[in-house]
């Protein structure tokens, strides 16, 4: 027979990838109807089968090199783009990354028993070897793909880490031409420069005069810290504002002339009420309170 004689040329990684090549369509059937692929493709089952085949190409190339274990493989290229984008869409659903690698080593038994059904004899040397190079080339495969899912996951993380700084740092019009960033919690680099960015651009979309920069809920001041405020009060100033900073309490203060840091060519007020109150009369702009007797009337 002519399968059985082409499943036995070569070497194992060699009838590997011709496995591939004569069975495509069939493991791509097989596969579409597998957890990773129907979960991620639920329009059209069509469109999992196509998938489907990129990836038994891919693993076809691979086996062809030899290189079944080596997860830089360039074969691997085309599996990270496909695989690793529906795990990463499945990671996004909730799935955890033990249930997307045994979807993953779950595509090894159809293939297994596809390969073993072109041996007469499954027990021959050549049949063992052609199975363990497969079965080395799908652990490969799950490898390449868990990798690339927790690399995906790690930008997820990281853009969420953006979201949740950019959400903790509002910027608050007060006033026509008044600006304020209430800051609350741990200013580190990271939030600093999304502080600085964030104030920088509400006072160009603003055309702001005066940013008010509150650190009342800041728990504590280092050097470190203080260097980001002048910082952002000093780029404040490059764009035509005046910065204010408000919230100093006495312990903070207390800090600051401890560790020596120089703060006198920032403006400070003791609170966001008493900055606010700043600018406005900076702009002409008189606030009092409303007369006792006539409230009454």
């Amino acid at each position: 027979m002519d399968v059985p004689e082409q499943a036995a040329t070569g070497s194992a990684p060699q009838r590997v990838s011709g496995f591939f090549e004569r069975r495509r369509e069939q493991i791509a059937q097989r596969w579409a109807d597998a957890p990773l692929f129907r979960s991620v493709f639920t329009v059209s089952r069509d469109e999992a089968v196509e998938a489907c085949k990129a990836v038994v190409d891919a693993l076809s190339e691979v086996a062809l090199t030899g290189r079944l274990e080596d997860i830089g493989a360039p074969g691997f290229a085309t599996v990270r783009t496909q695989l690793g984008g529906m795990a990463a869409t499945r990671a996004r659903t909730g799935s955890t990354a033990a249930q997307i690698a045994d979807e993953v080593a779950a595509l090894r038994g159809p293939a297994v028993e596809l390969l073993r059904a072109e041996f007469p004899d499954p027990s021959t040397a050549e049949a063992q070897e052609s199975v363990l190079a497969l079965t080395l080339v799908m652990s490969t495969l799950r490898l390449v793909v868990m990798e690339t899912a927790l690399t995906e996951g790690a930008d997820l993380i990281e853009r969420q880490r953006q979201q949740l700084l950019e959400v903790a740092t509002p910027v608050i019009k007060l006033w026509e031409g008044t600006v304020a960033v209430p800051l609350i919690g741990t200013l580190d680099s990271a939030r600093s420069q999304v502080v600085m960015e964030s104030l920088l651009e509400a006072i160009v979309d603003q055309r702001a005069r005066y940013a008010i920069l509150d650190i009342t809920g800041v728990p504590t001041v280092d050097s470190l810290v203080a260097q980001h405020l002048m910082k952002t009060v000093a780029a404040a100033r490059l764009m035509g504002a005046e910065c204010i900073v408000s919230g100093i309490r006495p312990a903070i203060a207390q800090t600051i002339v401890q560790l020596g840091i120089d703060l006198g060519t920032v403006l400070t007020r003791a609170s966001l009420a008493d900055a606010l109150a700043y600018a406005l009369g900076r702009q002409g702009i008189e606030v009092s309170r409303a007369d006792a007797g006539a409230s009454a009337r």
